[in-house]
């Protein structure tokens, strides 16, 4: 390629011995460049140098002769009766003797410049400049191919490590697979052969980046696209994703057509669809639930293979405390949390999970710390317990002005939150009481025995329990 632009230097120069028009065209298939694209790049190439050599002050333009394959250099020139800027103008006279016997006043007229006469460093330029013009418009060209293709899974050869990041061949220009969007665990080597996501396109001073990801949700999502004909088609939806890169994903999906079993097209015959995700994914199980708008439904299903006996939905804090079955517990908490972790993701509700016996015992302190609340009786108690109160503290704190609580009128709700405030006062002085009374006992001197210590020589006293818990009496002995 260098000696191909070495000629075409020389043909710029005048040696009419090399058709630029057969390098022009080599260059714009090997590069992938618009034909015109290189006319221009020649064209600044050699305005550039003609200046260098000619001078700025020169108004000089380069044209592009197709027909003899080569680039002409042409001085704009404004005809005038008399001359007060050489650069710029040309008497009348000499225009009409030279270039162009019908000009006039004011006219321009184009004067053919001698491309021979600029010298080798003019060339040298030139040839750097072009040099930088067909980068730049190669450049923009992939970059136009790729910005439009910004969350399409590409293949690539796996070219070179550079500080952990994987920079990837995709055939005319190379990308960059950064540590954070990389599986843990995976293991690629120079060569191999590797499908990836494009996350980002952009082109700067630099140069062009192209980001690619294993590690997005959008990536499961395009796999599954990629398998699943329904997907594809339109026909099955992907309405959420949830993944823990290299470990487990859940994705949640839905069906426009009813005779379609969202789940099942996922899946495949005999699992084929599912497992080719998994196999591209190193092994990442993936869990599919279908998608349903009734949000504690939907958080069921995610907390699979895991049952759930109840849920509690909290609107404003927008969580769920979800009660499961004791033997249940782990396998919905997952590995390390994984299975809760990812429930959280994939419905976006805050989870509290805890077992049926947690719940119950939480369920009784709860109803206790109510029940001992004076006046509040056992039916309030539980009106305000399924109305989501858990202590008597926590209904002390609550505004009377804004309490609502279905079964009790706003009368006896004011007054159950001052029978909780007065309560929660007389513990918490007493609590402080029994400090200072403690401090004040180990000041005192020690309480005198109950039984004094026997006069020398007196006899013995033995205390003998009754076989049914009675005493017997004391005999001297």
């Amino acid at each position: 390629m260098l000696r191909q632009r070495s000629k075409w230097l020389v043909a710029v120069g005048g040696d009419m011995g090399v058709d630029l028009n057969r390098v022009i065209e080599q260059v714009s298939k090997e590069k992938g460049i618009d034909r015109t694209i290189v006319i221009n790049a020649v064209e600044e190439m050699m305005h550039s140098a003609a200046r260098r050599t000619f001078g700025p002050e020169r108004n000089i333009e380069s044209r592009y002769n197709n027909e003899v394959g080569e680039v002409e250099l042409f001085e704009i020139k404004t005809v005038v009766e008399r001359i007060a800027n050489p650069a710029s103008e040309v008497e009348l006279n000499e225009a009409h003797r030279k270039y162009d016997p019908d000009a006039q006043p004011g006219d321009e007229i184009l004067i053919k410049l001698d491309t021979a006469t600029m010298g080798r460093i003019a060339a040298q330029a030139a040839k750097q400049n072009l040099i930088q013009h067909i980068r730049d418009a190669e450049r923009k060209q992939i970059y136009n191919e790729f910005k439009d293709r910004k969350s399409e899974i590409v293949s690539g050869i796996v070219q070179r490590f550079e500080r952990k990041n994987m920079i990837v061949n995709l055939g005319r220009t190379e990308a960059i697979l950064p540590e954070k969007e990389q599986i843990p665990h995976e293991r690629y080597r120079q060569g191999d052969r590797i499908r990836a996501l494009i996350v980002e396109v952009e082109l700067s001073d630099k140069g062009l980046s192209i980001v690619l990801s294993r590690t997005s949700n959008s990536f499961l999502m395009k796999l599954f696209e990629q398998e699943v004909p329904e997907i594809y088609e339109g026909i099955v939806e992907i309405r959420q994703c949830a993944r823990e890169p290299g470990g487990r994903a859940k994705v949640a999906v839905y069906s426009k057509d009813t005779d379609v079993d969202p789940v099942g097209a996922c899946v495949g015959m005999k699992g084929t669809r599912v497992q080719a995700v998994v196999q591209e994914l190193r092994g990442e199980k993936i869990d599919i639930v279908p998608w349903t708008d009734d949000q504690a439904e939907l958080v069921c299903r995610a907390l699979a293979p895991a049952k759930v006996s109840k849920v509690i939905i909290d609107e404003d804090e927008h969580a769920m405390e979800v009660i499961v079955p004791d033997d249940q517990l782990s396998l919905a908490i997952g590995k390390r949390g994984q299975n809760v972790r990812l429930a959280h993701r994939l419905s976006g509700w805050k989870l509290d999970v805890r077992s049926d016996s947690d719940a119950e015992e939480e369920a009784r302190a709860a109803r206790a710390s109510l029940n001992a609340i004076p006046g509040i009786g056992d039916i309030n108690a539980e009106l305000l317990y399924q109305w989501g109160f858990r202590s008597a503290e926590q209904l002390a704190d609550a505004n009377e002005n804004n309490f609502e609580v279905e079964g009790i009128s706003p009368e006896r709700a004011r007054q159950v939150v001052h029978a909780a405030r007065e309560w929660v006062g007389r513990k918490r002085a007493e609590q402080v009481k029994r400090p200072e009374a403690a401090n004040n006992l180990a000041g005192t001197s020690p309480a005198p025995d109950l039984i004094p210590a026997p006069e020398p020589g007196a006899p013995a006293v033995t205390i003998e329990a009754a076989a049914g818990g009675n005493a017997k009496d004391a005999e001297a002995e």
